[in-house]
């Protein structure tokens, strides 16, 4: 669900020269365009959100729990509630902007939740992450501190049930400097044909390169694999954005 296309806030955010630009934060202008923000500047967005929907289907267990970390609107949720029809379990979404949960009970204020589900405003990092079978961190490492991505996966790792699975999405960089400024341009290539304007796309980027620091594949996997995930799977990837699967 989340907003239909069709109905959305238009992002211009950073169509107009800005003196200063200052660092990326999902406040309340960001909260009013995210949905159009995020689908034109991921390439494939909506696509991988309905495919974490059929990944739950495998993974989420009858009398359960559902994290949504860092869950913005909520659109990782609604695609787990609308894709499991046949178990029970609760969808625990949590992040720190409280303008985002606000945007997130606005855009879905009629629809009807198939499973138990509630908003937490806080850190990732400072939560109690209770037992659950089906964790989902969809762009959302890339925002953490490096020093502090070891730690949030591996709190994760303990609270999932033997078999349970994490989802985890990323912008990566690549490890060859050609390959990797070739995928960057790719993507602004992609931004372009989304109807952003160079001004855009520069901004943006200034308003990032702070607060969003990117990791290799390589790094990625092996972080995983060296927290005790048994089965570590690139299952998806647009450019440089991927998503992994990581199995208890």
């Amino acid at each position: 669900m989340s907003e239909s296309f069709s109905n959305l806030t238009a992002d211009a955010i950073y169509a107009k020269k800005i003196t200063q630009v200052e660092d990326f934060r999902f406040d309340d202008a960001v909260a009013s365009v995210f949905t159009d923000m995020v689908n034109r500047s991921i390439p494939a967005y909506a696509d991988l959100v309905k495919y974490i929907g059929l990944l739950a289907q495998r993974y989420v267990e009858p009398d359960s729990r559902v994290y949504d970390l860092g869950c913005s609107l909520g659109a990782v949720s609604l695609s787990v509630d609308q894709s499991v029809q046949d178990k029970k379990f609760e969808i625990i979404a949590v992040d720190n902007s409280q303008a985002m949960l606000n945007r997130l009970t606005e855009v879905t204020k009629d629809y009807q939740w198939q499973h138990p589900f509630k908003t937490v405003v806080a850190d990732i990092r400072d939560i109690d992450l209770q037992s659950n079978s089906f964790t989902v961190l969809n762009f959302v490492l890339q925002f953490l501190e490096p020093a502090d991505r070891i730690t949030m996966l591996q709190k994760i790792h303990a609270s999932l049930n033997a078999g349970g699975a994490l989802i985890l999405s990323e912008k990566i960089k690549f490890d060859d400097p050609t390959d990797d400024a070739l995928v960057f341009d790719l993507h602004h290539d992609f931004k372009r044909s989304q109807g952003y304007s160079e001004l855009e796309i520069a901004q943006k980027r200034n308003a990032l390169e702070e607060v969003m620091r990117l990791d290799t594949d390589s790094v990625q996997i092996q972080r995983l694999k060296d927290l005790g995930f048994q089965k570590v799977i690139k299952w998806f990837q647009a450019f440089n954005f991927v998503s992994y699967l990581a199995i208890k």
